[in-house]
């Protein structure tokens, strides 16, 4: 009697082990299956990026009316002057003129008083 081997079924190598399955899976779900795959992750990092760049704009704009307030409300010919420049505030019988550089901005006088 001859003992013959019929050929058995054999996992590919990859699959023979339950850990490399596993990460084999892993790696899928994190990648292309999860709410949260790497494109949904690299788009927020972008968005992310942006949002702080405007955040650093809007926080040197801040610092900057914070300035201008102290100026204007420290001082109280900068008030006038002020309230003058920005709503065209005049006393009875008198004419505002503002005088702007070329980039629509207001010319600080120069004379001392």
């Amino acid at each position: 009697m001859s003992h013959s081997n019929p050929k058995t079924f054999t996992w590919p190598r990859l699959l023979r082990s339950f850990y490399p399955a596993t990460f084999v899976f892993w790696l899928a779900w994190i990648f292309f299956l999860d709410n949260n795959n790497i494109s949904v992750v690299l788009s927020n990092k972008v968005k992310m990026m942006e949002l702080e760049k405007e955040r650093a704009i809007l926080q040197e704009k801040i610092k900057q009316v914070k300035r201008e307030r102290n100026e204007v409300f420290g001082n109280p010919k900068m008030l006038e002057k002020w309230a003058r420049e920005k709503f065209m505030m005049r006393k009875p019988n008198e004419d505002v003129y503002v005088i702007v550089d070329e980039n629509n901005q207001p010319l600080e006088s120069t004379t001392s008083e």
